[in-house]
């Protein structure tokens, strides 16, 4: 006889494959034999362990009845891929690091200005940025769409996205992929002034110690997705998930083994501008 566990598990599982093809997503839309082992996954971290009394261990899936976004599940839980042979990663060093500077964007929240234009506190945005991350990497790339020639004065390559139309920091990822010629790519944005200088320290540890694909910094409260350690060699990857028409950056991270630099001690290195009221707001503490 089957034991009811297992019926009961199975029964949920089929209840959540439905939720995840009706999913917007078109990554994460799959067939149901593909998507019922992912779906018994995300059971397995919803509940409790313990002995039933067929002596079969068994978990209470007790969140994931309540859990109303399926997608962000999701994100944490990657399907193997059994055709594809896991990727051999050189373990990254500062010489085999780029450094790009996300500049690429509207900035539609500051009039779309050139947001690493933006002057703080006497010097533009871009200048804070360079000279947090020169240090910690073998060399640097500018990535930027507007003003290329400003950007081109501070001594470093300035490369635009290869896809048309300000598609976020994703077309910038994939741009400064092709154009570095070392084996890792270090991203931050460029209106944030205040980089930890242990930032790509820490995104090293993280992908070695925690043997991932790619590194992301957390500030303990949320991941700060454009905080990034990436092998060169996911640019295939990169350029597949844009093809399909996707732009979300958890989405992409959600196909590969990701790890978490913990920066949650220097939660004031986030700290972006987004506005005029933010850039004067800053400029008076920093003064204090």
């Amino acid at each position: 006889m089957v034991p009811t566990t297992y019926i009961f598990q199975w029964c949920v599982g089929a209840m959540i494959v439905r939720r995840l093809q009706e999913t917007k997503s078109r990554a994460l839309r799959r067939s149901p034999h593909e998507l019922l082992p992912l779906a018994l996954h995300l059971l397995k971290p919803a509940g409790y362990d313990r002995r039933g009394g067929d002596g079969h261990r068994t978990r209470a899936p007790v969140v994931i009845l309540l859990a109303a976004d399926f997608e962000t599940l999701c994100r944490y839980a990657i399907l193997p891929d059994k055709s594809r042979k896991p990727m051999e990663i050189k373990s990254p060093t500062l010489e085999t690091i780029t450094g790009v500077i996300l500049a690429g964007g509207r900035a539609r929240r500051m009039g779309g200005v050139d947001k690493g234009l933006v002057p703080f506190a006497g010097r533009p945005l871009i200048e804070w940025v360079i000279d947090g991350l020169t240090p910690q990497v073998g060399n640097l790339l500018i990535n930027a769409n507007r003003n290329k020639d400003q950007y081109g004065s501070y001594g470093h390559p300035v490369i635009s996205d290869t896809i048309a139309d300000f598609q976020g920091p994703l077309a910038g990822f994939v741009s400064a992929m092709a154009a570095a010629e070392t084996g890792w790519i270090a991203t931050v944005p460029c209106d944030g002034p205040f980089l930890a200088p242990e930032l790509v320290a820490r995104l090293c540890t993280a992908v070695d110690r925690q043997q991932s694909e790619i590194a992301v910094a957390t500030d303990g409260k949320r991941m700060q997705p454009v905080y990034a350690l990436i092998p060169t060699t996911l640019a295939a990857s990169l350029r597949q998930f844009l093809a399909e028409g996707e732009r979300k950056i958890d989405l992409w991270y959600a196909r590969h083994r990701v790890a978490l630099a913990d920066l949650s001690d220097r939660p004031d290195s986030f700290v972006n501008i987004n506005s005029m009221q933010d850039s004067q707001r800053l400029e008076r503490e920093t003064q204090r």
